[in-house]
């Protein structure tokens, strides 16, 4: 409790001849990374990403107990993110394979019927809708508005689509 009162006096304003000062400590800093991890983490659903924000708040926790020791933060963040990515991924696909009924939205939206909401141009995203759901889209082939596309395959929340004339 004492050293959060620490980093409250260290992180208010100091006014010194009409400038402002804030200083806060590494952990606080590492803990707001991890926030912000987190927050991209969610977007994107991968665990990737969340082993880094672990790894963020692991480098927090060394930064609390030693707030000087700046390298053994960084490493002991980047091996705990690097553990994490190395022994969860093996684990992760047996827990998906062993469980039944499990069915990975990416493959269950392969071959499913949109309609393009926003043209799709060459290189860039466009705005497909599935069922009731809209996802930023990918295609080989300019796409206009309202023209019927099949879902090719999915990787985190972009789909790759293509003319649904084409399949047929």
């Amino acid at each position: 409790m004492r050293r959060f009162a620490a980093v409250l006096v260290y992180t208010s304003i100091n006014t010194r001849k009409g400038g402002v000062s804030v200083r806060m400590d590494a952990w606080v800093l590492w803990l707001i990374a991890a926030g912000v991890l987190l927050v991209f983490e969610m977007m994107t659903l991968t665990f990737y990403v969340l082993w880094l924000c672990i790894g963020a708040v692991v480098a927090a926790v060394v930064g609390w107990i030693a707030p000087d020791a700046y390298i053994l933060q960084v490493l002991a963040g980047c091996v705990v993110a690097i553990v994490l990515t190395i022994f969860t991924k093996p684990l992760s696909r047996k827990i998906r394979n062993s469980s039944k009924g499990y069915e990975d939205t990416g493959t269950e939206l392969a071959g499913k019927q949109g309609v393009v909401v926003e043209p799709i141009e060459e290189g860039q995203f466009g705005i497909v809708k599935i069922g009731g759901d809209t996802w930023s889209a990918t295609s080989v082939r300019s796409l206009k508005k309202d023209e019927l596309v099949r879902v090719l395959k999915r990787s985190s929340t972009i789909i790759e689509v293509e003319r649904w004339e084409d399949f047929t």
